[in-house]
């Protein structure tokens, strides 16, 4: 992979087929004629592991902070400079530091483009998704970003891990699905009918049901949404699977909580003019 994306950013220019690069030959590597070569220098000795720990300990975490403005200005013909630089900041031991980088990982995709986003950026995030709470946020709240850049096949790979997004650390941090619930209003342009009633479609019903009121809210707009995309589709039996569902699920609710729920979901169903009223009634 290594040699591959090098090939594509020199512009098929030789490089040696041999993977294991000679000291001489890694240094050549991280060479560019973009800004003064010392100064690159500089900035990439500073994530070494021992100098950061008898420098100064937020050393990476400013690295990690910096990296997109370094990668924006060398430009992605010249990521081979900061390709390893990265992967070390994303092992990095201190959350914080890896936390730093999930927050900015969309932007850094968007200056990379689509080949090598799939080929450097996406082991990456997709260790993200396993790390602590305070990380997978970081992925969480650009999702939408990030996925929209990836070609369909890929994107479609993390229909089966967005489910995971309802466990958290903490069980109290409602935050977290909350900012799911909005993610998932933005991730229904990317996804067909089907995956949407198929993979969103229970995570949603899962947030409306959810004890803190604010993910609830947030919820109603979701289906609402979601029943607009899916009447909107050429393929109408999606819609009325969900409408029925919803009777079933809330209006025929033992709980008065859920009957409370279905009122909500049909007054922003009604207020989004997600449905023709005659199909509302």
């Amino acid at each position: 992979n290594m040699d591959s994306t090098l090939h594509y950013i020199h512009n098929d220019s030789d490089l040696s087929t041999n993977s294991s690069f000679s000291p001489e030959e890694e240094r050549k590597s991280k060479v560019q004629d973009v800004v003064p070569q010392a100064l690159l220098d500089q900035y990439l000795s500073m994530t070494d592991p021992s100098r950061a720990q008898t420098v100064d300990t937020e050393i990476a975490k400013h690295c990690a902070y910096s990296l997109p403005g370094v990668a924006l200005t060398l430009g992605r013909q010249n990521w081979h400079c900061l390709k390893d630089t990265y992967e070390t900041l994303a092992s990095d031991m201190q959350w914080k530091v890896r936390r730093t980088l999930a927050f900015s990982i969309h932007e850094l995709a968007v200056i990379l483009g689509d080949q090598l986003t799939a080929g450097d950026l996406v082991p990456v995030f997709n260790g993200f998704l396993k790390d602590l709470d305070e990380v997978r946020i970081g992925v969480l709240k650009h999702l939408h970003d990030f996925l929209k850049l990836l070609h369909l096949d890929k994107r479609r790979e993390y229909l089966y891990q967005l489910q995971e997004f309802l466990v958290t650390d903490n069980s109290r941090n409602w935050r977290f699905r909350a900012e799911l619930a909005e993610q998932l209003i933005l991730l229904l342009d990317l996804y067909s009918a089907r995956d949407i009633y198929d993979y969103l479609r229970p995570i949603a019903f899962s947030l409306c049901a959810d004890k803190v009121s604010s993910v609830r809210w947030i919820s109603y707009k979701l289906v609402s949404e979601m029943v607009k995309k899916l009447y909107m589709a050429s393929t109408s039996t999606f819609v009325v699977d969900l409408m029925n569902e919803l009777v079933e699920k809330f209006c025929k609710c033992p709980k008065w909580s859920g009957r409370q729920t279905f009122v909500f979901i049909c007054q922003t169903i009604s207020e989004d003019d997600c449905l023709p009223m005659d199909q509302f009634a």
